[in-house]
Order: C-alpha cells, then structure tokens, then sequence
C-alpha cells in the first residue's frame, strides 16, 4: 500500500448521494481521508441516500451495534404502479387508475405496524449459497426466499398528494422499505414501489450531523480529521466499566476476570486511565476480554512481559 496511507481510527457520519453505491462511497471518502482501513455500518442501495457511517481502523471492531440497530427511513411512494424491482429502477409491470383517501392511506399504514412478514426482494444483496441475490435474478434464475420478521416501530403520513406519498419508518434491521412500499399499494389495492428513500437516523445518530462529500472535499486533512467522532461513540448504551492497570493486563493476556458488579450479564464498554479500551462480556460474575484496542492490548501485553493473544487484539 502506498506510504501516504495512514493508521486513523473514529466514526464519520456520511451523506451518501444518490447513485453511489456504499462501496464506492466508502472508498471516495476513505481515499479522503487516506486511511488504511475503513468499513460501513449497513448498505444503501445506489438510488437511496442518507446516513451511512463510516468506521476507520480500530472503529471497524465495534461497528455490530449500528449493524444491529433500529434505521429510519424518509420514503417517497409512488401509488398505482408496481415494478419488478419495487423501487424506480425496475420496469413497470402493471398500472392502474388510483382512488383513495387519505384515510385509506392512514388505514394501510396502521395495519402495517409492529411485527410483520417479508418476503426479501431478488433484487437485493441478500446472499444465497455465497452469492448475493441480484446475480440470480441477472441471468434469470429465482430462488426460493423465506419470509422474514421485521419490526416497524413507527410508520407515519408525512404528505400524501393524489398518487404520491412520503412516509417516516423506523423499523428494525433487515426490513426492506421498497417491500413495505410494495405492501402498501397491496393493502390500498392500487399497487405501489418506491420512488425515493433516504435515511435520516441510525441508533441515536443523525443525518443532521453528518458531512456530505463536496463538504469534505472542500476541507483541510486537519479540519476533516476533527469531524470523526471517538471509537467509543457507537458503544454508549453499554454499561460502562472501569478497569485498573492490573485487571487490563490481565484481560489483556486473554485471562478472565471474577469481579462482583452489580451488572447484568452482557456486553461492556471497557475504559483504563479514563481511556477506552475495548468491550468485553460478563457472565456470571465473570468478565472475558471481547474486542480491545490493538494498541492499549499489546502495550498492557508487553507490560507483562507477554505478546497479546491474537484473538484479542485482531
């Protein structure tokens, strides 16, 4: 890799624009920042854009819990037309005249709250025997696909004009917002696909604290460096606990800890020295080092006279 790459480690929180895939939008932003390693927190497709968190270096370790987290969508509905795809980019594969209220509209979304089915789409990135679905579906082939329980915490009108709608979700990870806009127009018996979505909320982060690419673009190195939040920002609604040099040395060389906390069994943010250090896992009174900092590991390793074990800082 190239001298000029560099070990950098935090969160941003991106504005990917439309016609972007993550991927692409992630290697833009990370040759930005010249970072030697950088991952995103959960895929939007080229014609969504929104909030996409970008980890770089150690941040990469903690990611699972936006993974994991609850998403909210802005979607625009277009009513009347379905698609092959559900959403604007497929063809469209049937039309028909639309008459409904706006208490039909409100009515069809009620129905769709709490725990509901979904039939993942073909056009997805949904993977079956290593390969993601949408490379089926180019050659022609279907698989069998099995319905899927998604949450949807909140599903609200935001406007509804003739045949168009926009909607807010919140719904829990794997939901398909293009299924959802698919199921609406079935409950409205008019046919429906999505037009336009955007994500505006992960976990407790915001697209209102997010940069856009010409915003970075137009930034020093120094002044983007200072728009990363610290690694331990995607871990807050852990429990916190503080550890001294000796139970970090420890927990360090792969030991467990017996420690009487009056905490549940669970994942733990970890901090020494007022500094974060890693997550790890109490069970039963008993601390295992999960994830640490490759850097605070191997110091606390050698301080011991020990090299870190390699499932612990890797």
């Amino acid at each position: 890799m190239a001298s000029n790459w560099r070990t950098l480690n935090g969160v941003l929180l991106f504005d990917k624009p439309l016609e972007l895939s993550s991927n692409i939008a992630l290697q833009k932003v990370r040759r930005l920042f010249q970072a030697e390693k950088a991952g995103h927190t959960g895929t939007l497709d080229p014609l969504a854009t929104g909030l996409l968190p970008v980890c770089f270096g150690e941040a990469t370790k903690f990611s699972v819990g936006l993974l994991e987290s609850d998403k909210t969508y802005r979607a625009r509905i277009r009513l009347g037309q379905t698609t092959t795809t559900g959403d604007a980019e497929g063809e469209i594969t049937a039309s028909q005249d639309v008459s409904v209220s706006e208490a039909q509209v409100q009515e069809a979304l009620q129905g769709l709250h709490g725990e509901i089915q979904q039939l993942p789409p073909m056009h997805s990135a949904l993977k079956h025997q290593g390969k993601p679905l949408y490379e089926y579906i180019r050659k022609g082939e279907t698989v069998a696909r099995e319905l899927r329980s998604v949450v949807i915490h909140e599903l609200v009108l935001e406007r509804f004009s003739g045949d168009e709608l926009e909607i807010s979700v919140r719904c829990s990870k794997g939901t398909y917002v293009r299924t959802l806009a698919e199921d609406i127009g079935l409950a409205l018996g008019c046919g429906a696909h999505l037009t336009g979505l955007r994500r505006t909320k992960i976990a407790r982060f915001s697209l209102d604290n997010a940069y856009t690419l010409p915003q970075l673009e137009a930034m020093t190195s120094a002044e983007r460096d200072a728009c990363l939040l610290p690694l331990d920002c995607m871990l807050q609604d852990l429990p916190r606990l503080d550890l001294d040099s000796v139970q970090l040395l420890r927990l360090a060389q792969g030991q467990r800890l017996g420690l009487d906390l009056a905490l549940p069994d669970g994942k733990l943010r970890m901090y020494a020295g007022g500094e974060f250090v890693g997550m790890g896992e109490l069970s039963g009174r008993r601390l295992s080092p999960g994830r640490l900092i490759a850097s605070v590991a191997r110091s606390a390793a050698q301080r011991g006279g020990l090299a870190a074990p390699p499932d612990v800082i890797a």
